[in-house]
């Protein structure tokens, strides 16, 4: 969220080319996940990836295996979720920013206050519609995470970047445990429910109070 935001104050700065800016940034979440998974197993390879280049650039003892630490493979799939969300979130948080009112930003100039403090304490809360449902696209994304972990590391090494939704479909079609899969489903969408039951209430709310 934190990238995505930065990207749409960057662009909402009027920068020349704005549309290819746009486009590159939002080009990430256009490709397939299992796609995105296959191009970072491959960057963080230790024998093909970034740790072999940096070695033949001359410096032999560089280790960057985080792909196949337990301790750290996880943060790979990390690296490789932010980097192919982060260009949607750019572009909601950018429709927002582009919906503020150019008069806030002349009243913010002539009273003197930094820029950075404007987005702090004006923009970020006109945008908080935009930034709820981004936080709800986002949890959800992370709990149902399946093609990049498979194509990446298949959940190992060992159960380190096991994940709920993998979980399910190898006991589900990997091991026929039908119940134990059933069970991890209804779990997941508990999950998924305990975080989007909240702001769909808040909006019925808001809702009422709107008729009212």
């Amino acid at each position: 969220m934190v990238i995505g935001f930065l990207l749409a104050v960057f662009i909402d700065q009027k920068v020349k080319g704005e549309g290819l800016l746009r486009t590159t940034f939002l080009y990430p979440y256009a490709m397939s996940f299992v796609a995105t998974g296959l191009v970072w197993q491959w960057v963080l390879n230790p024998a093909d990836g970034i740790q072999q280049a940096v070695r033949k650039m001359g410096y032999p003892n560089f280790v960057f295996d985080w792909i196949i630490d337990q301790d750290m493979v996880i943060y790979t799939v990390v690296i490789a979720a932010v980097w192919q969300a982060s260009g949607l979130v750019m572009a909601m948080m950018l429709a927002g920013l582009r919906g503020i009112d150019e008069d806030i930003w002349r009243a913010a100039r002539i009273d003197g206050i930094p820029r950075w403090r404007v987005y702090l304490s004006i923009v970020l809360p006109m945008l908080g519609p935009s930034v709820a449902t981004v936080f709800v696209l986002l949890s959800t994304a992370v709990i149902k995470v399946f093609d990049s972990v498979v194509a990446m590391t298949q959940g190992g090494p060992g159960t380190a970047s096991e994940v709920p939704a993998k979980f399910i479909m190898d006991h589900l079609f990997g091991r026929a445990n039908l119940a134990l899969a059933s069970a991890g489903a209804i779990v997941l969408l508990l999950t998924v429910l305990a975080l989007v039951a909240p702001l769909l209430y808040a909006r019925s709310r808001a809702a009422v109070r709107a008729r009212a």
